[in-house]
């Protein structure tokens, strides 16, 4: 005769423990549900913040109704049994048995408040790590329309959170955050490196464009070399120096990139010479573009990283999420500075279209009034 199975032989031991918080939700309902005249205390936390739908019911029906004498609540179960009936409206399975168990939960009453503030702190993680999940599939949506505009909100409504977050849990003093791991780097972008020669060679070819792109630095690029030749074209146009592929090499070669494993000569002068029609600021801003949408992505994931370490404080979660966020707000400002529109008395931009060629790039440069990507 086979054996009768056993569930927890079967597997269901398996599963994985609840989380601390879980029972820091079966510690408050327990002292409300002894001690309901405890729940006027509790202003700053909402249905939402629990874990669970039971949880929730439950809180959901122990707010909303009144609570009932003392004297009266230690005698019977009136009172009970009504919490019972109302979030049973709410959500299935909960029984008289497990609210006598969430009542033996609960060590102390008195500590209400405090368990509902670390419900509170561990629902504001969730809402933060919503958010920045939020924010970088917003960055990979290359369907968005407004890709730009559509990242800089989601930016904005993370930020929201944040403060939100500051907010109800003042700053204190303490340890910092722990710095998540880098991001790696993304891999090589053909795209992305034929619209940084284009920019680097049609900038050469237009002495003192780079001196009009002061929004564009040379950590927008992705690829190292073609960051120290912009380098090399802010240094000789400060500078005052002729520009063109040659000063450029030469420019090049002080700042160590003229190197064997580096760049051949040969390589450099060949892009430097081949311009095209588009306006430098055209490909500037599709650099630019192109840095924003990864530092908000890289951003999203260091908060995702903040929010996923159970070690870390509300306090800590605050400080490094702005952390991360400043140094998307300082690529925000450049990306405006470069996208508004000039004075109505400025010189328009004169941005002629590209020849035709083959490539990944637009062959026609956008026109010269541009709203917010």
């Amino acid at each position: 005769m086979p054996p009768t199975p056993d569930p927890i032989e079967d597997g269901l031991d398996s599963l994985p423990p609840p989380p601390p918080v879980f029972h820091v939700e079966q510690a408050l309902l327990g002292a409300l549900l002894l001690e309901p005249h405890r729940v006027a205390g509790l202003t700053g936390i909402a249905v939402e913040a629990f874990s669970s739908a039971a949880h929730a019911a439950l809180f959901a029906a122990i707010r909303s109704l009144p609570a009932p004498e003392p004297a009266e609540h230690a005698k019977t179960t009136t009172w009970l049994n009504r919490v019972l009936t109302a979030a049973g409206e709410q959500t299935r399975g909960l029984t008289t048995t497990y609210l006598h168990h969430l009542i033996q939960c609960c060590p102390e009453p008195r500590h209400a408040r405090a368990y509902s503030r670390i419900i509170e702190a561990e629902h504001s993680r969730r809402l933060l790590r919503g958010a920045a999940h939020r924010l970088i599939q917003t960055t990979l949506d290359t369907s968005l329309p407004h890709r730009v505009a559509t990242t800089l909100a989601e930016a904005g409504a993370l930020t929201t959170v944040v403060d939100d977050i500051a907010t109800r849990f003042p700053t204190r003093s303490g340890p910092l955050s722990r710095t998540p791991a880098s991001t790696p780097v993304a891999a090589h972008d053909e795209e992305a490196s034929e619209e940084e020669r284009l920019l680097l060679a049609t900038a050469t070819a237009r002495p003192g464009s780079a001196e009009r792109m002061r929004w564009l630095i040379p950590g927008d690029f992705l690829h190292p070399l073609h960051a120290g030749l912009w380098q090399c074209l802010i240094a000789l146009t400060r500078r005052g120096t002729p520009i063109d592929p040659v000063t450029v090499l030469w420019e090049a070669q002080h700042h160590g990139l003229v190197a064997t494993g580096t760049a051949e000569p040969r390589e450099l002068l060949g892009f430097l010479s081949e311009p095209d029609g588009c306006d430098p600021e055209y490909w500037g801003e599709q650099i630019l573009q192109r840095s924003l949408l990864t530092t908000a992505h890289r951003t999203g994931r260091r908060i995702e990283t903040l929010t996923g370490d159970p070690a870390t404080t509300t306090y800590q979660l605050v400080v490094g999420a702005r952390r991360a966020l400043a140094d998307l707000s300082a690529v925000r400002v450049r990306w405006h500075h470069a996208t508004t529109s000039p004075p109505a008395n400025a010189p328009a931009r004169n941005r002629i279209s590209a020849p035709p060629r083959a490539g990944p790039p637009p062959t026609t440069a956008p026109p010269a009034v541009r709203t917010p990507r």
